[in-house]
């Protein structure tokens, strides 16, 4: 009698979304909107407990989600995935040091004039303030903008030594250093093999799913992947496009530390309405300190009313689009809150954690508008 191989047992695909029962589908978008709380509550616990671990953990898987499209990119073109990592990793590791390197001159040469700046500011911006008001401003209000233009400048011309001695005191607590390079450096060895294992990890945690829940729960996790890559990889990009608008175009208009504004006034535009508040009234002292004429005045509101226009109309609506879906004003609460309880930290995880809420939020009110007790079909027990 021959024996024949046994056919392999056909594996059923999960069931689609449409296959569960609307109770069915309740219970599991209750239970993953649970859980992504409950994921949150527990990164700002470790966080707040073991900050020295967690954070490079977090920064490392940071890293890997931001870099890995262009691993994934590489990797259907037939590239190697470890191959491709290492390219991506080396490529971004070579524009940080080219960053760096340049930069570093550049805003030496400006930290340099800030304590002129601020000393020219305190003897030039009062007699320019009070000819445009046609009236002397009030001897204390002149004593004290002295007084501070003074102070400013002597607080930059020792912030060098200060930091200096605060270097030379770190660097004597002998553990502090240790801890503090080995978590530099374990960060872009985790972001390397977290990068290079991305879809295993991806694939584990889909493989833990219950399998009648996989599809809504991938179409879920595909919701928070659409907000969180909007804010991260398109926020970063509108700033950089806007340092780039702001800084050439105050550097047009001959605007003392024009590099510096131009970056405040780009990155600082992920809290709306700061970044541009802050770079009108930097520019507009700058502008104080080196007049030249009128046609200044109308490079710098050129520039600003360019940079919103061209932020409002085509930059975020191409790049970030509305993925992110919140509101000024939820932004700037959300900032203010986690800043409050969770410092500086707080403030970095604030947009995204939100914007994780607000998924969380419209999946918890879709299931709710579709139970009886907010339609009213079925009687509440």
């Amino acid at each position: 009698m021959v024996k024949t191989e046994a056919e392999p047992v056909p594996v059923e695909p999960p069931p689609a979304e449409g296959e569960l029962s609307e109770a069915e589908a309740r219970r599991v978008d209750f239970a993953w909107s649970a859980a992504m709380v409950g994921s949150l509550a527990l990164v700002f616990a470790l966080l707040s407990v073991f900050g020295g671990v967690a954070v490079p953990v977090l920064l490392a898987l940071a890293m890997a989600y931001v870099l890995n499209p262009l691993v994934t990119a590489m990797e259907r073109r037939g590239l190697n995935r470890t191959l491709g990592t290492s390219v991506v990793f080396t490529g971004s590791l070579l524009l940080l040091i080219g960053a760096v390197l340049y930069l570093i001159p550049v805003f030496r040469e400006e930290a340099v004039k800030l304590p002129d700046f601020f000393r020219r500011a305190s003897e030039r911006v009062v007699p320019q303030v009070e000819s445009l008001l046609g009236r002397p401003l009030p001897d204390l209000l002149r004593q004290r903008m002295t007084e501070l233009g003074a102070q400013a400048s002597e607080i930059l011309q020792s912030a060098g030594p200060t930091a200096a001695r605060l270097v030379a005191s770190f660097a004597g607590n002998t553990a502090r250093v240790v801890a503090t390079l080995l978590g530099l450096m374990v960060v872009p060895v985790l972001g390397f093999f977290f990068l290079q294992d991305y879809p295993q990890l991806v694939g584990m945690v889909k493989g833990l799913m219950p399998r009648r829940a996989v599809g809504l729960v991938g179409r879920r996790f595909s919701e928070v992947d659409d907000v969180l890559s909007a804010f991260v990889r398109g926020q970063i990009t509108v700033g950089a496009i806007l340092s780039v608008l702001y800084g050439t175009g105050l550097w047009f208009a001959r605007i003392d530390l024009a590099l510096v504004i131009g970056v405040i006034a780009g990155f600082g535009n992920m809290v709306p309405y700061l970044g541009t508040g802050l770079g009108i009234v930097l520019a507009g002292l700058g502008l104080m300190l080196s007049w030249q004429g009128p046609w200044q005045l109308a490079a710098v509101a050129g520039t600003f009313l360019v940079g919103q226009m061209a932020e409002g109309l085509f930059i975020t609506p191409k790049v970030v689009g509305d993925k992110v879906g919140l509101s000024s004003v939820a932004v700037i609460i959300a900032i203010l809150a986690f800043g409050e309880l969770f410092g500086f930290t707080g403030i970095l995880l604030a947009v995204p954690t939100t914007a994780i809420l607000k998924v969380v939020l419209s999946v918890v009110v879709e299931r709710y508008k579709r139970t009886g007790l907010y339609t009213g079909e079925q009687p509440v027990p």
